[in-house]
């Protein structure tokens, strides 16, 4: 006899307690469920079959609307019952508890883990649910021209199409439904979207191994801020960049190439499991990156299946689809295959992932891992040389409560006196919003005279001494 498996189950006798099986079968990928039979194979027989082929079929359709063949069947000289159930395209419940199949056992489904099974069954995902008592006119106004700004540069969307009205907008990208918001709507472009997804936000932490945490930062807002933020925090305070120069051209060696991370960043942002809790967690080392993301790979998905070539599939379709009307991710599956070809590109190995049920994290090595942050070889001791440059740095801009795009913005100022804020979010690759944030924590440093087209930056010289971007 085969033993009990994922589409397999045996029982000595017939109790209507095992009509939760049939429930598990159903909400699984189906099974038989055999009466007569011992856990270890052993055939017993059922003495009363006839009268429980007409009896078991009533109960299964009287409690769960389920139609299931019941046959006897033979096995060694003995009469066993076969219950046959058919997969359900929709939640089966018995008394109001879900059971479902996994591996030769039998669960209950409660919470978040029951959430998901139901969207699962009607086709629907988690972040095209609607959310009531959420106004059109909460949504962060920000988040909605960073999203427009990005959509016309990847050539996704057109200007005309992002010009319109805000609900027109959103209709367009599918985050209405019936007149209301969609969860979707409001992970992507409300300013808190945290009071309605506890878990919305990101972490970022610099540690010198895996015990010693040296600084960090937690970046709240709706995703399309996290998703320049975080990109902006790695590059312009995370990741030491030794400068080389080209002729006149300043050439800053980051350890990662920026559209390999920055891929691999928006997907942990756009497949987290909000559902189960936990935020996107980064973890910066001297030599090494972790980006992770609450929530497996794809049901009966594999690491190997995610290395290779793939069909495209995603936790939260209206997410996806956002991130990639506004350029940051691709469709297709393509995405792993960009981040190896970057990677090899810049001179980084491929990239290792580790997964478990609850999260996926990527690891990526530092080009030159084993050499000091000038190049040279350091005997494999990277850490150390790594952390004094990492420590010095931090320690300067702290003692000045500067970050290090503050830095550079007051660095480009020197340079130029009467360069423009638009200008210095072009340089520097952030928004202007992001400029003007950083300005107007720097009231003692640094402040504008005049219209920004033809106007000029004052600095002051005494609280500005000593501070070097």
């Amino acid at each position: 006899m085969k033993r009990e498996d994922q589409t397999i189950e045996y029982k000595r006798s017939w109790r209507d307690e095992y009509l939760k099986w049939v429930c598990a079968f159903a909400n699984a990928d189906g099974g038989a469920l055999y009466v007569g039979i011992e856990d270890d194979g052993t055939v017993v027989g059922v003495p009363d079959a006839k009268h429980l082929l007409e009896e078991i079929p009533n109960k299964i359709a009287s409690t769960m609307g389920l139609v299931c063949p019941v046959s006897v069947v033979r096995r060694k000289g003995k009469d066993v019952l076969k219950i046959t159930v058919r997969p359900s395209a929709t939640p089966i419940s018995y008394h109001g508890e879900f059971h479902v199949r996994s591996g030769a056992t039998k669960q209950v489904l409660t919470g978040p883990a029951l959430t998901q099974f139901v969207l699962d069954r009607t086709g629907r995902k988690w972040d095209e649910m609607t959310v009531d008592g959420v106004r059109l006119e909460e949504l962060d106004h920000e988040s909605l021209e960073l999203f427009a700004r990005n959509a016309i540069a990847s050539g996704r969307m057109s200007r005309a199409d992002v010009e319109v009205e805000r609900a027109e907008l959103l209709d367009k990208l599918g985050l209405i439904i019936d007149g209301r918001l969609t969860r979707a709507a409001i992970l992507l472009f409300h300013r808190r979207p945290d009071r309605w997804v506890s878990s919305c936000y990101s972490q970022i932490g610099y540690f010198l191994n895996d015990v010693d945490l040296k600084f960090q930062d937690e970046i709240r807002g709706s995703l399309m801020i996290q998703a320049e933020r975080i990109i902006e925090l790695l590059y312009l305070k995370y990741f030491v960049a030794p400068i080389s120069y080209r002729g006149l051209i300043r050439i800053d060696n980051y350890p990662y190439p920026k559209d390999a991370v920055r891929e691999l960043v928006y997907n942990a942002l756009m497949h987290q499991d909000f559902v189960n809790g936990g935020s996107v967690q980064i973890s910066v080392y001297p030599d090494k990156l972790y980006i992770s993301n609450a929530g497996g790979l794809p049901q009966n998905w594999t690491v190997a299946k995610l290395m290779g070539k793939h069909r495209s599939e995603v936790r939260n379709g209206l997410v996806a689809s956002v991130f990639y009307r506004a350029g940051f991710v691709e469709r297709w599956g393509r995405g792993i295959e960009k981040v190896r070809t970057g990677l090899k590109e810049h001179g980084n190995p491929d990239p290792v992932y580790e997964v478990t049920e609850r999260d996926v994290m990527v690891r990526l090595c530092a080009v030159g891992a084993g050499k000091d942050v000038l190049g040279r070889e350091s005997g494999g001791d990277v850490t150390q040389n790594v952390t004094q440059n990492v420590t010095q740095n931090v320690t300067q801009n702290t003692a000045r409560k500067l970050t290090r795009t503050q830095l550079n913005i007051l660095g480009l100022i020197r340079g130029d006196g009467s360069i423009s804020q638009a200008k210095i979010a072009e340089e520097l690759g952030i928004s202007r919003r992001t400029v003007l944030r950083n300005i107007a924590a720097m009231p003692d440093i640094v402040r504008r005279v005049g219209p920004d087209k033809g106007g000029h930056w004052e600095l002051s010289e005494a609280n500005n001494e000593g501070v070097h971007p």
